[in-house]
């Protein structure tokens, strides 16, 4: 079976206030994405999320696992994908959609089969997937790049000037409950959320790639009056509950797909804390 995946629970703030080093990373630090000919999916309690990815050197199948209790993979879920890696195409239902480097797939409620596929296996495809709980079908829609709605944020004198890439989203697809994006750092600048934010009906994954080899990246979590870090490499994701900031800083400029679920689909829907007050 080329799909494997593990369950991780919901943790209370008061919970983690306690935590070591050892047991954050264990509870919140996904560091097993990206393996070569292998499906791997951690699925979270908080909003019964899904993050994952595929790296296909032949054909792989996204497999059904135990905790959907369900038939297929996706009788009751939407599927987001961003392809870290190099060319490849995703077959949904028999039909292919080829996703370059950094472009996007939002497949519906109701698909039976998805492959994925490297379109030279000597340069895979590394694609990576965000799935949560759906109520209705929308259509299946790839999303360039090219095509995201961008927004410039920040500036290079507070070291955080940014493209937002927001590609599966309320605007460009229609989706359940399922947003995912992209943003990418300028050089020069390594801060991303700043200031730092909660949304309270809504929980968030961030995945942090085009992390120069020997760099890192430290997010940033916790309350805003009660935060913790956590230091991570390249293809890492990291679980941010909707008690919880999520930001982060690099020894240098980078990438980073976010993904979210919830209650809402209100991208504005936030609650920001001041950069000063943060402790």
């Amino acid at each position: 079976m080329s799909t494997q995946y593990e369950t991780r629970y919901a943790s209370s703030p008061k919970a983690v206030k306690k935590y070591d080093t050892k047991e954050l990373r264990e509870e919140f630090l996904i560091d097993n994405l990206m393996q070569p000919g292998k499906i791997n999916l951690t699925y979270s309690h908080y909003d019964r999320y899904i993050a994952g990815s595929a790296v296909p050197l032949k054909p792989l199948k996204l497999e059904n696992i135990d905790p959907l209790k369900s038939p297929y993979f996706l009788e009751r879920r939407e599927l987001g994908i961003i392809n870290a890696g190099a060319s490849g195409t995703v077959e949904v239902d028999g039909e292919s959609y080829t996703l370059e480097h950094k472009d996007a797939l939002y497949i519906g409620m109701g698909i039976k089969e998805v492959i994925f596929k490297s379109n030279d296996v000597t340069k895979p495809a590394k694609f990576y997937l965000n799935s949560a709980p759906a109520h209705r079908n929308y259509p299946t829609k790839k999303v360039s790049l090219a095509e995201a709605n961008k927004l410039e944020l920040g500036s290079l004198e507070t070291a955080n000037h940014r493209t937002v890439n927001q590609m599966i989203i309320g605007g460009v697809i229609t989706s359940c409950q399922l947003q995912m994006g992209m943003t990418e750092l300028k050089a020069g600048s390594v801060w991303n959320t700043m200031p730092a934010h909660v949304h309270d009906r809504r929980m968030e994954i961030y995945f942090y790639m085009d992390v120069p080899e020997g760099q890192s990246v430290c997010h940033f979590m916790g309350q805003p009056q009660e935060t913790r870090h956590i230091w991570m490499q390249n293809h890492e994701a990291v679980i941010s509950p909707p008690w919880s900031i999520h930001c982060g800083a690099g020894t240098s400029n980078y990438t980073f797909i976010w993904g979210m679920a919830g209650e809402n689909l209100d991208y504005t829907d936030m609650d920001t804390a001041k950069i000063t007050e943060l402790r």
